[in-house]
């Protein structure tokens, strides 16, 4: 439940400090409580905890915060789906700019070139991976200030892989993994990219969410990998998709054991074939990149694993 505010009146009511404290009260109030209800700090708790003059002050703050950013509930506060975004965001200090931090070796290999020489930095708001040979991107991702400051080097690495698989699990589902919006997907043809020439692919899919309008764009195959049919077979041939990074599946495509094709109009359906060992796993997706069946095919003529 919230208010009907809109954007410039709700947040302008945050640009008084004692509001801002008044929402660290109501956190710190709902951490000191252990189980599963939900913590409602009364009014003589937060007055207890907030630096104000007088109760006067107080209810008119927390009258101008509640409907808003506050509910009440059970006789005390609780938080609103926006007081409980921003609270957060405040007490992870998300407003600052995150920390610096060098040149990180990641593993895998350039999508484009090939190079097993691929980076890691921070490009603005964005974890950047990078490759050292021909200086092209290998995978972007967005990172907050709390996560770079509470990472060191390879662990940052390891923080955004497990960021990434449970996004592309929620985006495989419709889902924002933003604002849990609806996310809707098409799959188009790599050619209509310019930034992805010379990529070793046919198709891409691309995301946009219908609310926030956060837009992701990764190769068929790397989308069609997150299917559960998809993280069996893997995990079956000894690679944990959820704890691999998207840019550490570029050499399967690259080598070939990743394709993708067209193979009707009517419905549009494609199909992505990944390869393992002596086996195979086929992905039969819809133009939304929805999995529509799948088939495991076992090969015979190989000549040992392939890694």
């Amino acid at each position: 439940m919230g208010s009907d505010r809109p954007a410039d009146e709700a947040f302008r009511l945050l640009s008084d400090e004692i509001r801002l404290d008044i929402l660290r009260a109501v956190a710190l109030a709902q951490h000191e409580v252990s189980g599963a209800a939900v913590a409602a700090p009364s009014f003589s708790d937060i007055y207890e905890r907030v630096d104000v003059d007088n109760t006067s002050k107080l209810s008119y703050h927390l009258g101008e915060l509640t409907g808003t950013f506050l509910r009440k509930h059970d006789g005390g506060y609780a938080f609103t789906h926006a007081g409980e975004r921003v609270v957060r965001f405040v007490l992870a200090e998300n407003h600052r700019r995150p920390a610096e931090f060098g040149r990180i070796d990641a593993a895998g290999n350039c999508l484009f070139c090939g190079a097993a020489r691929l980076q890691a930095t921070l490009e603005g708001q964005f974890f950047m991976i990078r490759c050292g040979a021909c200086d092209r991107p290998a995978f972007s991702y967005r990172v907050t200030p709390a996560q770079v400051r509470a990472h060191e080097e390879g662990d940052l690495v390891e923080a955004v892989r497990g960021e990434q698989a449970g996004d592309f699990l929620k985006m495989r589902q419709g889902v924002c993994p933003d604002c849990a919006g609806r996310l809707e997907t098409e799959v188009r043809a790599i050619d209509e990219a310019p930034e992805y020439e010379g990529l070793p692919a046919s198709f891409g899919t691309f995301s946009e969410c219908q609310e926030c309008l956060r837009c992701l764009g990764v190769p068929l195959t790397h989308a069609a990998v997150y299917h559960p049919e998809s993280v069996a077979f893997h995990w079956e041939h000894g690679v944990d998709i959820l704890g691999t990074g998207v840019w550490e599946f570029h050499r399967y495509l690259r080598e070939g054991r990743w394709t993708d094709e067209r193979v009707d109009d009517d419905p549009e359906t494609y199909r992505v074939d990944l390869r393992r060992d002596d086996a195979s796993l086929r992905l039969f997706l819809d133009g939304s990149a929805a999995v529509t069946r799948t088939e495991r095919i076992q090969r015979r003529d190989h000549g040992g694993g392939d890694g």
